[in-house]
C-alpha cells in the first residue's frame, strides 16, 4: 500500500471510508476490504458504527498492527473530562486497543479550541491514539489549531474531490506539514457525470471514480477515503493507484474545481469555509 507522509507519520493513502454503512454489512465490508489489500479503516462517533467496525477488523484475521484505523470525536464532547470520557468510549466500542489516528470531527464551537486541541494531546500522551489530527478546519482553524497543539498535528480531513476548490485549506495544511484525508473523494459518483473525466477514463480503460482518485493521489499529500457499500466495488477502488495521470490530465481536471461544488455542509457544525 502506497502511503502519504505527514509529520512523521505514514499514513496509506486510500482506506475504506465507513460513514452510513450499519450492523453486519458494516462488519463484512471492512473485513472484506482488509482482506483484499486495504490496510486503512475510517469511522467515527457520529457514525455509530465503531462496534461493527471492530467486529470486521476482528474477523478479518489480519495483523492489527498492519491495519491503520481512524475514529472521531463528536464536537459536543469535546469539553474536558467529556472528551476523555469519549475516546474511552471509542475504545471500548472498536475493542481493537488503541487508535492510530483520532480526530476532531469537526471545528469546536461550545467550546474554546485549546480545550479541544488539550483534549487530542491528552490522548496522545495517554497512550490511547499514536496519532492525532483534525477534520473540516478551515485555514484559520487550521493555523489555530497548529499554534495550540504541543503534539504534532498530521492530517485535516476535508470533503475534496476534482468539483470542489480547496486550494488554499491544501496550502496551509502543506505549510504545516499535514496530509489532507479526501472523503466524499468521487463526490458521491457526480464525477461519474462529467464529460471530461470519462473521457480521461475511457483513455485509461478505467472508470471515472478511479480517475478521480487517481487525481487525488496524484497531489501526493492526499489521502482518499471512498465508502463502498458494494464489495465489488472494493478492488476498484484500490486499482486506482495504479492510474497514472498526464500533467495535462491533472490540470484538466483540476480546473472543474471552479464550479466549487460542496456536499457536506451540516447546519449546527459547519464552519464559514473559506471563501476561493
Amino acid at each position: 500500500m502506497k502511503t502519504v507522509s505527514a509529520n512523521g507519520a505514514e499514513i496509506p493513502a486510500i482506506g475504506l471510508g465507513t460513514w452510513e454503512l450499519r450492523g453486519e454489512q458494516c462488519a463484512e465490508l471492512v473485513s472484506a476490504a482488509l482482506q483484499g489489500g486495504y490496510t486503512h479503516i475510517d469511522t467515527a462517533q457520529m457514525y455509530q458504527n465503531e462496534a461493527e467496525v471492530g467486529e470486521g477488523i476482528r474477523a478479518s484475521g489480519q495483523n492489527r498492527a498492519n491495519i491503520f484505523l481512524t475514529t472521531k470525536i463528536w464536537p459536543d464532547n469535546y469539553a474536558g473530562s467529556d472528551f476523555d470520557r469519549a475516546v474511552d468510549e471509542r475504545l471500548n466500542l472498536l475493542d481493537c486497543g488503541t487508535v492510530d489516528l483520532l480526530l476532531l470531527h469537526w471545528p469546536p464551537r461550545a467550546v474554546s479550541m485549546a480545550e479541544a486541541v488539550a483534549g487530542l494531546n491528552r490522548a496522545k500522551r495517554a497512550g490511547l491514539t499514536r496519532l492525532i489530527g483534525i477534520s473540516n478546519f478551515t485555514v484559520r482553524q487550521v493555523e489555530e489549531a497548529v499554534a495550540l497543539s504541543d503534539e504534532p498535528l498530521v492530517c485535516n480531513q476535508i470533503e475534496y474531490h476534482p468539483l470542489i476548490n480547496q486550494d488554499k485549506v491544501r496550502a496551509a495544511c502543506a505549510r504545516h506539514g499535514l496530509a489532507v484525508t479526501a472523503y466524499c473523494p468521487i463526490a458521491r459518483n457526480k464525477v461519474a457525470d462529467e464529460p471530461l473525466i470519462t473521457r480521461i477514463a475511457k483513455r485509461h480503460d478505467s472508470s471515472p471514480a478511479q480517475i478521480a482518485l487517481a487525481w487525488l493521489a496524484g497531489h501526493g499529500d492526499v489521502i482518499s477515503i471512498p465508502r463502498s457499500s458494494k464489495p465489488e466495488r472494493l478492488a476498484d477502488n484500490l486499482k486506482a493507484l495504479d492510474v497514472s495521470l498526464g500533467e495535462d490530465e491533472m490540470a484538466e481536471i483540476t480546473a472543474l474545481n471552479s464550479r466549487n461544488m460542496r456536499l457536506v455542509d451540516p447546519e449546527g457544525v459547519r464552519p464559514d469555509w473559506d471563501a476561493i
